[in-house]
Parts: C-alpha cells; sequence; structure tokens
C-alpha cells in the first residue's frame, strides 16, 4: 500500500487517510490527484469526504520545500442521493501555509460531475476503482526488513502466489487539472516544482490537525508498518522539517537493512544518501513532461507506475519485486478526464 490506514489516526476517520497521490501531465495541464475513504476499511457510516476537513494540494515553486500554492477543497454534507457539493480554493504566497486563510474561490461542483473552473481549471470528486496494487506478503516483509535491520525473508512463498490485496476494492477520488499556462504563470515560468497533498480536519478549538500528508509513494509502507508513532509524526509535520525531526531514524533503519543484504560497503553512507533523496517527503514535477516515477528519476507519478517495485529497491539497494503489476488492477485507468478507473 502507498498510504492505506497508515497510522492510528488516519484510521480514526478513513474519509481522511490519503490512500495514494498522484501528479501527472493531463489532456489539457497538470493533474494533481488524491484517493481517500479505501474500501478495504470495511462499511463506512457515511463514505466519501469528511465535511468537517479539507484536502489540499500544496505546491512549492521555489525549491525551499514550503509551499507557494495551494489547492483547497471544502466538501459539504451528503445529500440523500449520497453526493457532496464541494468548494475549490487557490491560495497563493506566504498566505499558501495558512489553513485559514480564505484565497480565492475558483471553482464549485457536486461529486459525480466535472467541474470547470477558471483559465481551464476542471476538476472532478466520486467512487473510483482502486489503481494502486500491493503484495500482502511482500509488502509486510519489507517492513519487517526496515524495522528489524534484517534481511528479506519471504518464507516459503513464491511469485507464483502473487495477488493484489487491492483488486475489486474502490476509493473516493479528488482529480484536480490546472492548465499548465496557469500554473506556469504563478510560478514565474518554473517547471520544475514540488507537490504533496495534506488532509486535515477542524478541531474543536477552531483550528485544523494535520491527519494525513502524501509526497513520495511508499514512505510509509517502508518505514512506518510497525512503528506507528512514526507514522503520526510524518502525517503531521511540514516537509521542511522532514529531514531534521526524521532524517536519523530513516538512516538508521535503511542502513540497518542494507547490513544484514550485505548490499553496500558503506551501509550508512548509502543510507544517508538515500534518505536525503526521500525527504523532504515531495513528489518533484516538471510541468508540461509526461510523468514517471521509476529508478532512474522520479518525475510526478503516473496512475500505471510501479511504485512498490522501486521505492522498495532503492531502499533495500537490492532487487525487490512484487511480481504484479497494472495489468492486476481489477478496474483500469482511462486516458480522458478524470482519469481514474471507473467503477467495475
Amino acid at each position: 500500500m502507498s498510504h492505506h490506514l497508515d497510522s492510528p489516526i488516519a484510521r480514526q476517520d478513513v474519509r481522511l487517510d490519503i490512500t495514494d497521490f498522484y501528479c501527472f501531465r493531463g489532456e489539457q495541464g497538470t493533474v494533481f490527484a488524491l484517493n481517500v475513504c479505501h474500501s478495504i476499511a470495511g462499511d463506512v457510516p457515511t463514505p466519501g469526504f469528511h465535511p468537517e476537513g479539507m484536502y489540499e494540494f500544496k505546491i512549492d515553486l521555489d525549491h525551499n520545500a514550503v509551499e507557494e500554492l495551494t489547492y483547497r477543497v471544502i466538501f459539504g454534507e451528503r445529500n440523500n442521493a449520497g453526493n457532496q457539493h464541494y468548494e475549490i480554493r487557490r491560495i497563493e504566497g506566504a498566505e499558501a501555509t495558512d489553513p485559514h486563510a480564505r484565497g480565492v474561490t475558483v471553482a464549485q461542483g457536486v461529486m459525480g460531475e466535472t467541474t470547470l473552473g477558471e483559465n481551464g481549471l476542471r476538476a472532478w470528486a466520486g467512487k473510483a476503482g482502486d489503481p494502486f496494487w500491493i503484495e500482502p506478503d511482500v509488502l509486510h516483509a519489507v517492513g519487517h526488513v526496515f524495522q528489524d535491520g534484517t534481511a528479506l525473508d519471504l518464507g516459503t512463498w513464491s511469485p507464483a502466489e502473487a495477488k493484489n490485496l487491492f483488486a475489486g476494492h474502490t476509493v473516493y477520488s479528488l482529480v484536480l487539472e490546472v492548465a499548465d499556462d496557469d500554473l506556469l504563470a504563478r510560478a514565474g515560468g518554473n517547471r520544475d516544482i514540488g507537490v504533496w497533498a495534506l488532509a486535515s480536519l477542524a478541531t474543536d478549538a477552531g483550528g485544523w490537525r494535520s491527519i494525513n500528508r502524501a509526497g513520495l509513494p511508499m514512505i510509509h509502507p517502508l518505514f512506518t508498518q510497525f512503528n506507528e508513532a512514526l507514522g503520526d509524526s510524518l502525517n503531521a509535520g511540514r516537509p521542511a522539517d522532514d529531514f531534521a525531526t526524521h532524517g536519523e531514524t530513516f538512516i538508521r533503519s535503511i542502513a540497518g537493512a542494507i547490513k544484514a543484504n550485505g548490499t553496500a560497503i558503506d551501509p550508512v553512507g548509502y543510507a544517508t544518501r538515500v534518505a536525503h533523496r526521500f525527504l523532504p517527503n515531495i513528489l518533484p514535477y516538471t510541468v508540461g513532461t509526461e510523468a514517471v516515477f521509476g529508478m532512474a528519476s522520479w518525475n510526478g507519478r503516473s496512475l500505471i507506475d510501479n511504485a512498490p517495485d522501486v521505492m522498495f529497491t532503492i531502499a533495500a539497494n537490492s532487487p525487490i519485486a512484487l511480481e504484479i503489476g497494472r495489468e492486476s488492477v481489477t478496474s483500469k485507468p482511462t486516458s480522458t478526464f478524470p482519469y481514474m478507473p471507473p467503477l467495475a
């Protein structure tokens, strides 16, 4: 899993649990997409998006690990048909970091329908098939490698047994497509951006609590499967603080795995380089280009990238494969807006 049920706080309400985050080239511009409310959690009394939460796409325009542009989406209560109205706000500059900033309303819509906004912006929210795949036995074995500092042990498991834990499951997707010209105008022409998604919940005291933060895929499966406190801490923090807060933990975890597997002469040196690559937890993307999340480089993340194999292999400095891929997804992503797999 990328972030599925990744920490105790996120599990308290799966409507705020960002299972996956994507950024890629769409038909008309740059697409930002997040999934929540995964059906693997079981029956949810009121599925969809939390009416007391907010969902944000954060964009770093100048490589300082701080957002200068935020697209914030607020949902209303479910109606009798099970749909929710929503509002999209754009917050720029210093206010982009402020959860209380009002910003400018750029679009309003209802779930299940394509929403059009200013300057070519369009959005969609609704129930969809899960485009992600994971092999549970490999997943848990990898978790032990980085938690316990041991060699990969798959026991009697064989590739012939590989299966997609999420086949047939559904999510609630939020998809936002921003015209490249509009995005680049706000970026001062800079095409190299950093992006992440954030789900927050209103507090009784009038503030906002960060529940789930998603940038690079597979960070939580690598480091927090058996360390739930770390999962909550990663979700609560800011990208700019990531290395100072979690760098030592990541280095220790990766070095332990490298030493156990004997894949580098200098485990700490290798682990340090990987930790600097993983933190701050931000997904890089060059506006106007095709997304690819691969071994050689990361440029956004498409709906068909094999993120688990990439992240597991880089962290372990040794090939780790799920032995399944995009073919294992029950309903396939599409090349047309809103891109997410339609319900099977």
